[in-house]
């Protein structure tokens, strides 16, 4: 398929392989087709991430709003509003600012479509400082709605804003926050399935899946923007 043509052999036995999980949940414990759908379109889209392909935000588009109906039913009002107010808008920016400062075909290193960008020091401490009061602030908020796991649900609804916000801007910085997202969310369903009794692993298995692809799209992004510079 056209489709795969470009794409490294880790990039599709990492699908395949996760892809093939979702599957079997969905047959063997009926774990629902919605989270199926949310799983394996969020697969597509952040392997395309770690790629440079302005396609992503397709998929993208389609696992937001899956994902926020999820988390919605398992009272995650946090995940649920960062994706339906914030993840899924941010897809049609997105896809607006990459195909802006999209790269010359000619001038591509691994057939990726945007030029990279890394974050300064200043950068960094900015960051991190906006992140430490956002975190505090929105727990507070979610503890006023009452709602579940709030005090790591907000650090990773504020790390991923951040993260998206790097994303779009093209900075491969955006990878380190992606893992220690992962990893919280992880760690959040985990808590959230325990207690509920809910059957919605395909979440697991994105989430995992996502940690996975982050070690690799830190290296991919890297490489591309080392690569980029020596040629310059």
């Amino acid at each position: 398929m056209a489709f795969f043509a470009q794409w490294t052999w880790f990039e599709r036995i990492w699908l395949a392989v996760f892809g093939l999980i979702n599957v079997w949940l969905y047959l063997v414990w009926d774990s629902g087709l919605i989270g199926l759908i949310s799983s394996i379109s969020g697969m597509l889209c952040v392997v395309l991430v770690a790629k440079g392909k302005i396609s992503n935000f397709f998929f993208g588009i389609i696992n937001t709003a899956t994902y926020a109906y999820i988390s919605y039913g398992y009272q995650l009002y946090g995940e649920a509003m960062l994706n339906a107010f914030f993840y899924f808008p941010m897809q049609f920016v997105g896809l607006w600012a990459w195909y802006r400062h999209r790269v010359r075909p000619e001038a591509r290193i691994r057939d990726e479509d945007i030029i990279v960008r890394r974050l300064s020091p200043q950068g960094w401490f900015g960051l991190l400082l906006l992140v430490s009061v956002s975190a505090t602030i929105y727990m507070e908020v979610l503890i006023y709605l009452q709602a579940q796991q709030v005090r790591i649900d907000s650090l990773a609804v504020v790390l991923s804003i951040a993260a998206q916000i790097l994303m779009i801007m093209r900075y491969a910085e955006q990878w380190l926050l992606w893992m220690a997202v992962n990893v919280l969310s992880i760690v959040l369903w985990v808590l959230t399935l325990m207690q509920s009794g809910g059957t919605d692993y395909p979440m697991l298995v994105m989430w995992s899946a996502f940690l996975v692809n982050s070690v690799y799209g830190w290296w991919n992004w890297h490489k591309l923007q080392q690569t980029a510079s020596q040629a310059a």
